[in-house]
């Protein structure tokens, strides 16, 4: 067999990027790694991709999506000249509910996880408006003879509320599996049976809620291509029961997941997008979404930008403590935390600890996950200011709620942890918090 044609498709892209050899392999392994599978490519590889030789099927997604993130625009299998392998083929679009169904069954089956955990968080992924979904009908299919009423969407609504509870006290692995075999056996199928208009728009908003709060968890455990699958569902169904409000929080969920990736172009494109489709806000909504437009302009150097966003969240979270009832979970705490981000962002380390430590005193003690996170979080800023034991002082604090957990993202604080502290050995404080933690921390994620 001959040598293969070089491939003009990949060279050219790779000279679009100004990328060495080193650095187009090191992106690769760099997504491997946030995909969960770590590689190890390096020049020659990149070198024989150029030259025509196809890479494996499971690195050209990585490949793609790396060129994607770097051009900031979608990049396909042709215009890379790769050749599609019959697992390539993408299916016929399901209806809503039938890839609701499909994504649900495929995240409850274990035979399956490792598949699932391998879908990668996509920089280009096509977010749909508000016009394009408000009142889609043909997003569900009725079908089934058995009617449902309010009741029904009244005990979907009561669910998504209760794993959400389990969820912030335990953390995503110990919910998730509920949410999705609830959302398969009860919630979708709901969205085929008869009912009135209004109850089937209804039930959409609730499903939608479940979804995204499914795609929050998914988030958690560090599954960020699943994740969006579930937050696209959300959006299709929110606009299908015109349902602002979820809407705009997911699409908020969505800039979340981005700015914690590093992505803050593509955040604050989503969180605009989340304010943007919010015309009727109240403030402690306002305050919500706003927040959030602060932490990503501040993660892409818009100081002037961030900051109006982080003072207009707080004058509206002043107005919204003059009403009794809060919006979900974001309260004094919750925009405390932003204020941190953004002040860190911006380079004002001991003005983001301050801002964290104010957050965490008044945190209510249900969110527990949230509380590991951050106060670990806070331990490594007081670290890098060399405030060694202090440090140490708030990341014990933390490991006394962390054996409850089951939280990839509170997994990755730990493992963050132990590795800040490996040079200090030498110091009491640090000593004793590493056999604090050993006896802690699971095997699989101890250094060797």
């Amino acid at each position: 067999m001959g040598n293969p044609e070089p491939n003009v498709g990949l060279e050219r892209l790779y000279r679009e990027t100004g990328w060495t050899l080193r650095q187009f392999a090191q992106e690769i392994n760099r997504l491997g790694t946030e995909r969960g599978t770590p590689l190890r490519y390096r020049e020659p590889s990149v070198h024989q991709w150029l030259k025509g030789h196809m890479p494996k099927e499971d690195a050209r997604p990585l490949i793609l999506e790396a060129l994607s993130r770097k051009l900031r625009r979608p990049v396909t299998h042709n215009e890379a000249g790769f050749r599609r392998t019959p697992t390539d083929q993408l299916p016929s679009q399901p209806s809503t509910v039938e890839g609701l169904l499909d994504l649900g069954r495929q995240d409850m089956d274990p035979s399956r996880r490792s598949i699932l955990g391998v879908g990668l968080f996509s920089i280009a992924l096509t977010i749909p408006n508000w016009p394009d979904v408000v009142g889609r009908m043909e997003a569900v299919q009725k079908g089934d003879v058995q009617r449902i009423g309010m009741a029904d969407v009244h005990t979907v609504s009561a669910m998504t509320e209760r794993i959400s509870e389990l969820d912030d006290q335990f953390g995503g692995r110990t919910a998730r599996p509920m949410a999705a075999a609830f959302l398969v056996n009860t919630a979708a199928p709901y969205l085929r049976m008869e009912s009135p208009e209004s109850v089937r728009k209804a039930m959409m908003g609730a499903v939608s809620d479940l979804c995204y709060l499914t795609g929050y968890m998914a988030v958690d455990e560090g599954l960020h291509g699943l994740a969006q699958k579930y937050y696209l569902k959300a959006l299709e169904l929110a606009g299908a029961s015109e349902d602002h409000l979820t809407f705009c929080t997911t699409l908020r969920g969505m800039s979340v997941q981005a700015v914690d990736l590093g992505h803050g172009a593509q955040a604050m494109r989503l969180a605009d997008a989340a304010a943007a489709a919010s015309p009727q806000a109240g403030p402690r909504m306002r305050a919500f979404l706003v927040g959030q437009q602060a932490h990503a302009a501040a993660q892409t150097g818009a100081r002037v930008q961030a900051q109006r966003y982080l003072r207009e969240a707080e004058v509206a979270m002043e107005k919204a403590e003059s009403q009794s009832k809060a919006f979900g979970s974001y309260d004094p705490s919750s925009l405390l935390y932003h204020t941190s981000q953004v002040r860190y962002e911006l380079g004002d380390i001991a003005g983001s600890i301050e801002a964290m430590e104010q957050s965490d005193r008044i945190r209510q003690s249900v969110y527990r996950r949230a509380r590991v996170r951050h106060r670990c979080t806070l331990a490594e800023r007081q670290l890098e200011l060399g405030h060694l034991e202090a440090a140490c002082q708030t990341w014990t604090l933390a490991l006394e709620d962390y054996p409850s957990l089951q939280s990839g993202r509170a997994d990755e604080r730990i493992r963050t942890m132990h590795s800040r502290i490996r040079p200090f050995m030498k110091n009491h404080a640090a000593r004793d918090l590493f056999e604090r933690a050993r006896l802690v921390t699971p095997e699989r994620m101890l250094p060797r």
